[in-house]
């Protein structure tokens, strides 16, 4: 089986920054076991496999696919990353004709639009509620220990921890902060929390590369000890710091190593749209 597959960096307009991730074209579904061999075979925090919906359609032309999520030791249910990669890959490298592409996913339909200066996505907007400090207090201090901490959230739909930093932290604090993951599923391992994101309140305005917030966001559940970039994340902090800020329109960066800046929208109609750059770096085939 030969399959045509790319490494896109998502969230930036360079190579060797924002989100790594793989991405297949699919002519059939493969069997589930082969999805999860291929993901483990990249290696990067996700795989995206693009499947035609039917035998007619073509990557060039369709503006419809399937699009399915895998880490190197499971499938996920939303991946904001992976699907900039995946419409970089379309748009970019399979010269796709159309101005916006729809993925059937685990998440319901997604959207990604070209842009002038990238790609949108439109994605689900999550709610968040205030957490009591004393349920998760081991998980925080076994992963940040005595950092002060401002304010608690919990995502029931994406099953992610909201911590925020205390205001008296800059950014690079949370850029350096060494965060232990690796006794994190063992500590919590009810399946309520599966993702811990850390958030940090951005600088004032007025400077050309302010941001609104920071973030970083580790997924240890999944396998994924740190994610460089996660737009999936931002389903939840786009909500949260809308509400903190009183603002609908937002910069955001990710302060991994890699590093990756998202720009944020609230829509009308209760989802949001964040718009990224992405970067195509390699092109192969899969021999499986």
């Amino acid at each position: 089986m030969k399959l045509p597959i790319f490494i896109a960096d998502a969230f930036t307009a360079r190579a060797f920054c924002g989100n790594p991730a793989a991405v297949c074209l699919l002519e059939n579904e493969l069997e589930n076991d082969t999805y999860q061999n291929i993901a483990k075979e990249m290696n990067l925090s996700e795989t995206a496999f693009i499947r035609r919906l039917s035998p007619t359609d073509n990557f060039a032309q369709s503006s419809c696919f399937g699009l399915r999520w895998f880490t190197p030791a499971s499938e996920v249910p939303l991946c904001g990353h992976a699907t900039l990669a995946s419409a970089a890959v379309l748009f970019y490298k399979m010269k796709n004709m159309n101005s916006t592409l729809t993925f059937n996913t685990l998440s319901g339909e997604l959207k990604a639009r070209r842009a002038e200066d990238g790609i949108i996505l439109d994605l689900p907007l999550y709610p968040i509620y205030s957490q009591d400090f004393h349920e998760v207090e081991t998980l925080i201090k076994t992963a940040i220990g005595d950092t002060l901490v401002q304010d608690i959230q919990y995502s029931p739909d994406t099953h992610n921890l909201l911590v925020r930093l205390s205001d008296s932290y800059k950014r690079s604090f949370l850029e350096t902060l060494k965060v232990n993951t690796e006794s994190l599923p063992h500590i919590e391992n009810t399946g309520k929390v599966k993702g811990l994101i850390l958030t940090l309140k951005g600088e004032p305005g007025g400077q050309t590369q302010a941001f609104d917030f920071y973030s970083r966001y580790f997924a240890p559940w999944w396998g994924v000890a740190e994610d460089p970039v996660t737009g999936s994340a931002h389903t939840i902090l786009s909500s949260y710091w809308s509400q903190q800020l009183g603002k609908k329109e937002m910069r955001a960066f990710q302060c991994s190593r890699r590093g990756g800046e998202l720009n944020i929208s609230l829509r009308p109609d209760g989802r949001v749209d964040v718009k990224g750059a992405a970067t195509v770096v390699l092109e192969g085939t899969l021999m499986a």
